[in-house]
């Protein structure tokens, strides 16, 4: 939906300015992911949270919404909406420059007033402040509060890196109901992260000095190093289980930027890998991820061998669950359950290289089907 809002396109430093395709695959991620999420957990829950930090002006200078835009219409445009009446759904958007937030603002009330007002159980908050301080806020009002945040998904996905503190970000989503999507600015990390000029941003950034150890610029396995750190120090300092990556690259091949979406119940890696898959690659980007050596291109008909190469290395002499080899898939790799049984399974079955003593009918795999690997 475009949305008429009288603002003007004045450059990046600038109120709003035109969607980037790479942009737009990131907004349309999110927009998959949150219909899921809002219908499985609104049916559950009696409150839940969605978090922008960095929310921006909320509109693009084609009139493109933004962010914040794009999480209320997830939910009040969502087909099952009205089963979700007896969840309380908060919406808290930040944006700590000034003029962007003054925009925010006007296309917040721009939204309402099409639409008659929120539903009841909608509320909205709009914050004009660093991310750092309103990280802070929160938490202090949780304390005060002896409470713990209501199940909350955070979309993190600040303009550089100087914003972000690991520990920070820690303390926000130190609880089972915390789920993050974080932007990593893969360019700008690679290019300065051992120049001496900002050790402290990026100590903050990492939540260790361990970047300084990072090879040298130039070298093939740099940004490798720096995108394992960040992922480790997702796991090891904020404390998540679970922690997929993928990396958006251009045309040429070089990356943009990756995205880390970091959770401790794998339900949500279900609808993540099925939203991520979801965005078909055009000439401008493509997502992809490393796996065992290799490249998997998120494109309508990929590649299964690695996924049945890594099957096959994991479950090798076994006699497993359908449901451990689809726990292995969502968390191990970066493929989904829609992968696994007709695309991978049933073929890896035909060729002999799997077989069932329970199956009712062959290259079927319903829940309990037990699954023998020669």
């Amino acid at each position: 939906m475009m949305l008429r809002v009288d603002l003007k396109p004045s450059g990046p430093n600038g109120p709003v300015w035109p969607l980037r395709p790479h942009t737009a695959a990131k907004h349309q991620i999110l927009q998959q992911y949150l219909a899921g999420w809002f219908a499985v957990l609104g049916q559950t829950r009696s409150r839940i949270l969605f978090l922008d930090g960095f929310a921006g002006p909320g509109i693009y200078a084609g009139g493109e919404p933004g962010s914040p835009v794009i999480a209320l219409q997830s939910l009040l445009d969502h087909d099952h909406f009205r089963q979700l009446s007896t969840c309380e759904f908060i919406f808290l958007f930040n944006e700590r420059n000034h003029a962007r937030y003054k925009s925010l603002v006007k296309v917040e009330k721009a939204l309402r007033e099409d639409r008659g007002g929120y539903p009841k159980n909608v509320k909205v908050e709009l914050h004009n402040l660093p991310f750092s301080e309103l990280v802070a806020s929160v938490l202090a009002h949780l304390e005060d509060q002896k409470a713990n945040l209501a199940p909350t998904f955070a979309f993190v996905d600040p303009c550089g890196y100087a914003d972000l503190d690991m520990r920070q970000l820690a303390g926000l989503m130190n609880f089972n109901g915390g789920e993050l999507f974080v932007y990593f600015d893969f360019n700008s990390v690679q290019r300065f992260s051992t120049s001496g000029v900002a050790d402290r941003a990026f100590e903050r950034l990492f939540g260790t000095d361990e970047f300084k150890s990072a090879p040298a610029r130039g070298a093939a396995s740099r940004g490798q190093f720096l995108a394992d750190l960040y992922e480790r120090q997702l796991r090891d300092v904020a404390h998540f289980k679970f922690v997929q990556r993928f990396r958006m690259t251009g045309h040429n091949g070089k990356t943009i930027y990756y995205l880390f979406y970091c959770i401790r119940n794998i339900k949500g890696m279900k609808i993540m890998k099925k939203a991520m898959w979801s965005v078909a690659p055009d000439g401008d980007y493509h997502f992809s991820d490393q796996f065992a050596g290799q490249d998997v291109l998120f494109e309508p008909n990929p590649d299964m061998g690695p996924l049945r190469d890594a099957l096959v290395g994991k479950f090798a002499g076994r006699r497993v669950s359908i449901e451990q080899v689809e726990e292995f898939t969502l968390v191990n790799t970066p493929y989904h359950d829609g992968h696994l049984k007709r695309v991978t399974l049933a073929p890896m079955q035909r060729a002999g290289l799997i077989s069932s003593p329970n199956q009712t009918r062959k290259n079927t795999f319903p829940s309990r089907t037990l699954i023998d690997f020669p």
